[in-house]
């Protein structure tokens, strides 16, 4: 579902990503782990469109991200065909971004609606089997202010699977929440593994890498320092700067 190779990204002097190259499979569960700075959110932002990459290839599904072949040259996609590929890819953010103005329901059927220029009458039915299926189907009618920060999570996450996408892209989702809220959202994402749904996740709950995670990628300094089973990567890392922030995160 997703290849990267040599993938560079850099923020004037600022080195962020330096030659990453990963591979996730489709119907799978990567867990991107590492400290603050790594560039885990970098590489998630890279993947959908949220950032331009300065050097590589990214592909998702097997189509270029970003990039399109021109007379045998790669170069910068058209803002349409960006807009286009970035509807493919679901992304849940750390702060929730619902609109406050709107219901649990409207922000559910915004992306349907809006984007995909689909009808209201069927966006709303299946709007509602998704707050179903995240366990919110009796606060269609409450606004975020309303909700705990692990019901807005989830509501953002019927949200991006309103959009019909292959892959879900989690930025850090738990890491917003009061430790007893945490639960009810990590629920929902090892049902959509169990599921088959791909993701892409970056996370600090080592717990849910653990049950979850078809595969860990530890990054650090921008690069990818190890990666494997969570059982490889978790419980029997193989480089030093693995073993050194686990040692630090379990403790």
């Amino acid at each position: 579902m997703i290849e990267i190779r040599g993938l560079r990204k850099s923020f004037r002097d600022n080195v962020v990503l330096a030659d990453v190259s990963l591979s996730v499979e489709a119907g799978s569960v990567t867990c991107l782990i590492g400290p603050s700075g790594s560039g885990k959110t970098t590489l998630l932002r890279c993947v959908n469109r949220l950032e331009t990459i300065d050097a590589g290839i990214l592909l998702v599904d097997g189509q270029l991200v970003g990039a399109e072949r021109r007379r045998g040259r790669l170069v910068e996609a058209r803002p349409g065909a960006i807009a286009r590929s970035r509807t493919q890819t679901g992304m849940v953010f750390q702060r929730f971004n619902l609109f406050p103005h709107r219901t649990a329901l409207e922000n559910v059927m915004e992306g349907p609606v809006h984007v995909l220029r689909r009808p209201r009458g069927e966006v709303q039915a299946e709007a509602e089997r998704l707050l179903e299926r995240v366990g919110l189907a009796h606060k269609t009618d409450a606004y975020p202010q309303e909700l705990s920060g692990g019901q807005q999570q989830r509501i953002a996450i019927a949200r991006a699977l309103a959009m019909q996408p292959k892959l879900l892209l989690f930025d850090e989702p738990t890491s917003a929440l009061d430790p007893e809220l945490v639960g009810e959202v990590l629920a929902v994402m090892k049902d959509l593994a169990a599921e088959g749904m791909t993701m892409l996740v970056v996370t600090h709950e080592l717990g849910f890498a653990r049950e979850a995670a078809d595969q860990v990628v530890f990054m650090d300094g921008g690069v990818v320092v190890e990666s494997g089973t969570p059982e490889s990567v978790i419980g029997d890392p193989q480089q030093d700067r693995t073993r050194a922030f686990l040692s630090r995160v379990l403790a």
